[in-house]
Order: structure tokens, then C-alpha cells, then sequence
């Protein structure tokens, strides 16, 4: 973060938040490790959104769900159901469907990357730059999930 940025008139921008806290999207939408990926897709789809992140029981993140972790878990998921039983035939209008049960630990990414509160605002985007990452977990003091911090929040920021 040497350069400053600029707006297209010359004018430099800066960053308006001080820590994580004011820069954070607060109480954000998650998901449970014990959820089904039916639901977890039902989520995503339905807020629009391209991840989220997964939280155990006490509400601590342990992981991400992401719209390509699900891509990718369908395209090895191969199931074929046998159409009918051997001499059986299935009325016209009905169909076989196999419910995956697969839960959303199995296949979200077990890694989370978390501020706290209180962290600087150049930390904070320091910290987005260096892992490549389009999101950071804000974590209070017992690890719970409060907020989470994304690159269009931090653009939400700058000033003039």
C-alpha cells in the first residue's frame, strides 16, 4: 500500500475506515457444517451469493462453501439409479431422484482467514492482497463470527 490511490481527476484516495470493525459487513449470513448441500446451494442462490462461511455449533467459522466448491463436487459425483427394478417399469410423470446427503464439511474449504475487530484497516488490506483472497472473517475474542470483511467492502471506503 506505498502508492495512494487516485480517482481519475488526480485526487488521492484513501480508506475513510480505521479497523476491521468499521470496514466489516456485520451478523453475515452463513452457513452450518452440518448443513446439506441442497441447502447450502438454496442459500447461495437465493442471496446471490458467491460463498459464505461455514460455522459449528458455537458459531466459530471453520471453513468456506463456495458456488466452485459445489461446481466441483458435482462434477466427480457421479450417480446412476437404476431406472426400475428388473420386470418393473415406472409410471410416465414419475422419476428417480438421488438426494446427495453429503454435508456441507465434506466439501467446503477448511480454511479461514480472520481479523479481529480491532485490526488496523492497512493490516486488513494488506492481509486481502497477500493471501489473494476476496474475503476475510472478522472474529470477536472467543472466535465467534461477527463480520466479514470483503473487497467490495473495503471499496465501500475510499474517499476522496
Amino acid at each position: 500500500m506505498n502508492q495512494m490511490l487516485r480517482e481519475r481527476s488526480g485526487t488521492p484516495l484513501s480508506l475513510k475506515a480505521h479497523v476491521a470493525a468499521e470496514l466489516m459487513s456485520p451478523n453475515p449470513v452463513s452457513i452450518a457444517e452440518t448443513a446439506t448441500l441442497r441447502e447450502a446451494l438454496a442459500l447461495l442462490t437465493d442471496k446471490g451469493f458467491s460463498a459464505a462461511p461455514v460455522i459449528d455449533e458455537a458459531g466459530r467459522p471453520v471453513g468456506v462453501l463456495s458456488r466452485t466448491d459445489l461446481l466441483i463436487h458435482q462434477r466427480e459425483c457421479v450417480h446412476h439409479l437404476p431406472v426400475a427394478r428388473e420386470g418393473e417399469t415406472i409410471p410416465e410423470g414419475f422419476e428417480v431422484e438421488d438426494v446427495d446427503r453429503t454435508s456441507v464439511r465434506d466439501v467446503m474449504t477448511p480454511v479461514v482467514f480472520s481479523v479481529e475487530p480491532e485490526t488496523t484497516s492497512r493490516a486488513v488490506v494488506n492481509q486481502l492482497l497477500g493471501l489473494n483472497v476476496h474475503r476475510l472473517f472478522v472474529v470477536d475474542e472467543a472466535g465467534i463470527l461477527v463480520g466479514v470483511i470483503s473487497t467490495v467492502d473495503v471499496l465501500r471506503h475510499l474517499q476522496p
